[in-house]
C-alpha cells in the first residue's frame, strides 16, 4: 500500500467516524439512516448519470452490495437506539476485518502478509474487550447483536464492493449506481418497520441526515477506490482507525464513559493497526 492510499484510506476512515455520530446524535436514528440512504442516492444518480452505462457483468454485484448496505443501516441504527458511539461503532466496525480477511484468504488472490494477519488478529482482540465491557458494565446487552449484524453487513459489502468495482473497472460509476440501488432498497424496509410517518421529524434530523449523506459517500467512495489498487482485507483493517475516531468523538462530544477496559481495547485496536503498516 503507497503513503497517498494510506493516507486517502485514514480521511475515509476519518469521514466515517463523522457520518456514525451525526446519525447518532439525531432523536431518531432509523430516520436519519433512511434520510442519509435517499440523499446518497440522489447523489449517486447525479454522478452516474455522467458516466459511462455499466456492463451487465457489474449489475448482479450492486445487487448484492445494496443488500448488504441495507442489511447494515438496519442494525447500526437499531444499535444505536441501544448503545453509546463509543461502545457500538467499535463493535460494528472492528468485527468486520476478521471476516474479510478469511474469506479473502479462502476465496480470492490477494496476497495477505503475516504481520498484516496479526494487525487484524490483534484489532479482533480489542473488539472482544468492547464487546465484554458492555456486558460488564450494566449498559443495554441487545446493542451487541445488532452491532455484530451491522458487523456482518460491513463484512459483505467489504468483499462484494471490492471484487465489483474490480469488474466494473471505474469505482465513481460503481459507487454511484450502488448508492441508488441503496436508496431503492432500505426506505422501503425501514417504513415497513416503523411506518410511514417515520420522516415526520424536525429539519434538524433532516440536515444532520444529509451532512452524514455527504460524509458517507466521500468515505466510501475513497475506500472502494483503495480496494482496487490494494489488498481489500489491508485496505478493511486500516479502516478501522474510524474506530479511535469514534471513540473519541464519543468521549469528547456525547460524555460516553471512557473506563479502563475500553481505553486498553481502544489501544489493542490502535496496535492492530499499526501491525498492518509494518
Amino acid at each position: 500500500m503507497s503513503l497517498p492510499i494510506f493516507l486517502a484510506v485514514m480521511l475515509a476512515a476519518f469521514l466515517h467516524a463523522s457520518w456514525n455520530a451525526m446519525i447518532k446524535l439525531g432523536a431518531s436514528k432509523v430516520a436519519g439512516m433512511v434520510i442519509l440512504a435517499l440523499v446518497q442516492g440522489a447523489l449517486g444518480l447525479a454522478v452516474a448519470l455522467t458516466r459511462p452505462w455499466p456492463v451487465a457483468e457489474v449489475w448482479p454485484w450492486i445487487a448484492a452490495s445494496a443488500l448488504c448496505h441495507a442489511t447494515y443501516n438496519t442494525f447500526l441504527a437499531f444499535a444505536y437506539e441501544h448503545g453509546d458511539l463509543s461502545r457500538v461503532y467499535p463493535i460494528a466496525r472492528g468485527a468486520a476485518p476478521m471476516a474479510v480477511l478469511v474469506a479473502s484468504a479462502l476465496f480470492l488472490s490477494d496476497a495477505i502478509e503475516p504481520m498484516s494477519v496479526a494487525g487484524v488478529l490483534v484489532l479482533g482482540l480489542g473488539i472482544l474487550g468492547m464487546a465484554r465491557g458492555a456486558l460488564s458494565s450494566g449498559e443495554s446487552r441487545r446493542l451487541i447483536p445488532y452491532a455484530l449484524g451491522a458487523a456482518a453487513g460491513t463484512a459483505g459489502y467489504t468483499l462484494v464492493d471490492g471484487l465489483g468495482a474490480r469488474v466494473s473497472g471505474d469505482p465513481v460509476t460503481y459507487v454511484g449506481w450502488l448508492f441508488v440501488a441503496q436508496a431503492l432498497l432500505f426506505p422501503p424496509v425501514a417504513f415497513a418497520m416503523r411506518g410511514r410517518g417515520l420522516l415526520r421529524v424536525s429539519a434538524r434530523v433532516w440536515g444532520q441526515g444529509t451532512l452524514a449523506a455527504l460524509a458517507s459517500y466521500g468515505a466510501y467512495a475513497i475506500a472502494v477506490w483503495a480496494m482496487t489498487l490494494a489488498p481489500i482485507a489491508l485496505v478493511s483493517a486500516l479502516r478501522e482507525t474510524s474506530i479511535l475516531f469514534a471513540v473519541l468523538i464519543g468521549w469528547a462530544a456525547f460524555g460516553d464513559r471512557m473506563d479502563r477496559g475500553k481505553a486498553i481495547s481502544a489501544g489493542l485496536i490502535v496496535t492492530g493497526v499499526v501491525l498492518t503498516r509494518l
